[in-house]
């Protein structure tokens, strides 16, 4: 019978997804923040339409769905066009930076914290790669703005996990604790770099693999089979699993004869676990939180999205980028999901004394997972990035 209600909620969740992706296309809202919203209805805090326990699998879903999303994602990292590269780099570097040093000035000068100022900053830069790419390939977004996206998501988070390592250390100096703080930088960089080398080791012979058991066609079994391998290796291991897959799939982008078909054989199987992952985080929201927002919550939200457009701005200029890049890359780096949640629960079980910043940064996640993705979505339309600007364009010829 426990199985039946497992079957019965995919299926659902399925043809929601489905239903939703329609709805989408017609009020222009992106299906990301639809399936949140109808998993929110769905959840304990409102209807409690599923029995409990549903969400036990969760876990799973995101571990999974996390890798299919990393090794995508490496797919627009290929070395081939540097200059491309080298404009990514700066600007997701700027804007990093950028939203941490807005974040931290804020919230310092609100509650005169330092602790609590540099860690929310740091957690303020992490993004939401799956809720991003989903935006992207619903719209079926292409063009500089789209390719410079997808790769600034890439290594968005990596920079995230090496700031708020070095915010725990700075932070763990300010409340007398530096041999904690060191621990913990060591444990950042490790895991980082651990990531990256369990990548490369599996990488290689992966690009070697690709497309030798069949020639020219290689087979879904060997794509799935080194993301599932990379993700769990990552996990015994304590390295992460997203980076680890992103660094697969950057050396198949690179390394491979027929590097684009791994990527087609992922993509055609990663529908099913995004619609999932997104109805079930939509489930666990706890709308009692919101609440919890209140005046440093709302700070939090302004001073973040002034840092992403910022950073964007600057970074456009240090690298080069054209005005339209500029005024709009920082808007589509909104959303922001799990990654944010996971630094804010280290963050608090570190420093017991601000019990308040996973509440408030659950709080602030909603509003950006929720207005994130529509706002992607209008930036890239009014780039003319997107089939429906193209359209409407004719249209108005």
């Amino acid at each position: 019978m426990h199985h039946a209600m497992d079957l019965l909620v995919i299926g659902g969740t399925l043809l929601l997804a489905l239903a939703a992706h329609g709805l989408g296309q017609k009020i222009h809202v992106p299906r990301v923040t639809l399936m949140l919203l109808l998993g929110a209805l769905a959840g304990p805090d409102l209807l409690s339409l599923l029995p409990e326990g549903s969400d036990q699998s969760f876990g799973f879903v995101t571990h999974l769905t996390l890798a299919l999303v990393g090794f995508l994602l490496g797919e627009r990292m290929s070395m081939k066009d540097l200059h491309e590269g080298r404009e990514a780099l700066i600007l997701s570097l700027a804007v990093t930076l950028a939203t941490a040093t807005v974040v931290t000035l804020v919230v310092w000068l609100i509650t005169g914290d330092g602790v609590a100022a540099l860690l929310l900053g740091a957690i303020a830069t992490a993004t939401a790669p799956a809720a991003t790419m989903d935006v992207l390939k619903e719209a079926g977004a292409q063009g500089p703005l789209t390719r410079l996206v997808y790769q600034v998501v890439a290594i968005d988070d990596a920079w995230g996990v090496i700031l708020f390592s070095l915010a725990l250390v700075t932070a763990g100096l300010l409340a007398g604790s530096s041999d904690l703080g060191w621990t913990i930088l060591g444990q950042g960089l490790a895991e980082v770099g651990g990531s990256i080398v369990l990548g490369l080791t599996l990488g290689f012979p992966m690009a070697w693999l690709t497309g030798r058991l069949r020639p020219g066609e290689p087979m879904l079994l060997e794509s799935a089979g080194f993301v599932f391998i990379a993700a769990g290796l990552a996990s015994l291991l304590g390295a992460s699993y997203l980076l680890t897959c992103m660094t697969l799939g950057i050396v198949v982008a690179n390394r491979a004869k027929h590097h684009v078909r791994p990527f087609r054989s992922i993509e055609g199987i990663s529908e099913p676990f995004l619609a999932l992952f997104f109805f079930m985080a939509g489930y666990q929201l706890e709308w009692s939180l919101l609440p919890a927002l209140g005046a440093l919550g709302l700070a939090y939200v302004g001073a973040r999205i002034a840092g992403r457009v910022l950073g964007g701005q600057i970074g456009g200029l240090l690298a080069g980028s054209d005005d339209h890049t500029r005024n709009r890359i920082g808007a589509c780096l909104m959303p922001q999901a799990g990654v944010a949640l996971g630094l804010a629960l280290l963050a608090t079980e570190r420093f017991p004394h601000l019990g308040y910043l996973l509440p408030l940064v659950i709080s602030a996640t909603v509003i950006f997972e929720l207005v994130g993705p529509p706002l992607t979505l209008l930036q890239l339309r009014h780039a003319g990035e997107t089939g429906q600007s193209v359209e409407e364009d004719k249209d108005e010829d």
